[in-house]
């Protein structure tokens, strides 16, 4: 077949799929942009509009500047690669995020990193402390999950997403940090406020004694954040902002 009757992905899927796949490329970019990726070893995901139980990863093994919204890879919720593809899929990211996509339909992007600060305050007894505004954002949504070792094993989705719950962040002990959302923007919003909370944390421990944290006061802001965090107009807005960003600073990821 020659190149001028060889189609490409984007005239392979629906209109629905595209946008998805471009939004995805995009948020991978995003994070490569903020210094929180981890070679290929971390991974966002994104389902496929439409009734099939398909979501999207990253092709295991390319740097987070080399995705692009066709070289994406579409999988079930059995790890079936669809259609096939000369890339494959990291097998951790697949257990976490097929195990997030079957159990919580409200999801449509699940987020996760390895950041030095977002690790650090993994391994740290009491988690994350609402001693930031940054931090008080997001506090009463952050779950926990014990660590495992390495997500490999099929029977560890269930306690995963046990503790999740209806919460949209997660530390990982000792491993890093997860967020979710029904949108990119909403995942995307959540893991910058609870990585820099991370940051300035740990950076909070090591110049000296720390506040006390008022209850009160952290339901104020947490409520106070939900509002913003929660209008749709708000969300397009600034998520078409984002996606400008990262056609100035990282072009080529809607290709």
């Amino acid at each position: 077949m020659d190149d001028q009757t060889t189609l490409s992905v984007q005239d392979q899927v629906s209109a629905e799929e595209w946008k998805a796949r471009c939004d995805l490329a995009a948020l991978y970019r995003l994070v490569r942009m903020h210094g929180w990726d981890d070679l290929f070893f971390t991974h966002i995901s994104m389902r496929v509009p439409g009734p099939e139980e398909h979501f999207l990863l990253n092709p295991f093994g390319l740097l987070y500047e080399d995705v692009t919204a066709s070289n994406l890879v579409k999988v079930d919720l059995e790890g079936n690669v669809l259609p096939p593809s000369r890339y494959g899929i990291n097998p951790a990211g697949f257990t976490i995020h097929s195990a997030i996509h079957a159990a919580r339909p409200d999801v449509h992007v699940a987020l996760h990193l390895h950041s030095d600060a977002g690790v650090a305050v993994a391994a740290q007894k009491g988690g994350l402390r609402p001693i930031s505004q940054l931090a008080m954002n997001v506090y009463n949504d952050v779950a926990y999950h014990g660590y495992e070792g390495i997500a490999l094993e099929a029977d560890e989705k269930e306690r995963l997403v046990a503790d999740l719950g209806d919460k949209n962040l997660m530390i990982l002990s000792s491993h890093g940090t997860l967020s979710v959302g029904d949108h990119p923007f909403s995942a995307y919003i959540r893991i910058y406020l609870l990585e820099r909370a991370c940051r300035i944390q740990v950076m909070a421990q090591a110049g000296g004694e720390l506040i006390e944290w008022d209850q009160k006061m952290q339901d104020r802001v947490f409520g106070q954040s939900s509002e913003i965090a929660g209008n749709e107009f708000f969300k397009e807005i600034a998520w078409a902002a984002l996606l400008d960003r990262v056609r100035r600073e990282s072009p080529g990821f809607d290709a």
